[in-house]
């Protein structure tokens, strides 16, 4: 009978320590989206304002091209907000995705 006891008692401690540690494992997968969202859309925006206040015959062609890919957006400050509203829903979504997927695989492990 004590034996049972002392084995019950010591798994009830390892439990809680493996909840404790996937608890603490899991990432915020919303938090990650909006970080990454910010941090793109404000690394866009900041490039394309520098750009347009520094100003030249020739405002950045290499970051206009971004057109193509972001229908709308341009070297002037209407693309800069244009382009922050684009990348931050990019961002979101990689850094939703990462977030989901390390989460899958802290619960798997």
């Amino acid at each position: 009978m004590i034996d049972s006891e002392t084995d019950r008692s010591d798994a009830e401690p390892r439990q809680r320590d493996d909840d404790v540690t996937k608890t603490l494992l899991k990432l915020n997968a919303r938090a990650w989206g909006v970080a990454l969202g910010l941090l793109f859309g404000s690394g866009l925006f900041l490039a394309t304002m520098i750009l347009v206040i520094r100003g030249g015959s020739s405002i950045g062609p290499h970051l206009g091209l971004l057109g193509v890919f972001l229908p709308g957006y341009g070297v002037s400050t209407g693309g800069a907000f244009i382009g922050f509203v684009y990348l931050f829903v990019i961002g979101y979504l990689i850094g939703w995705l990462i977030g989901s997927v390390y989460n899958a695989l802290a619960r798997s492990g």
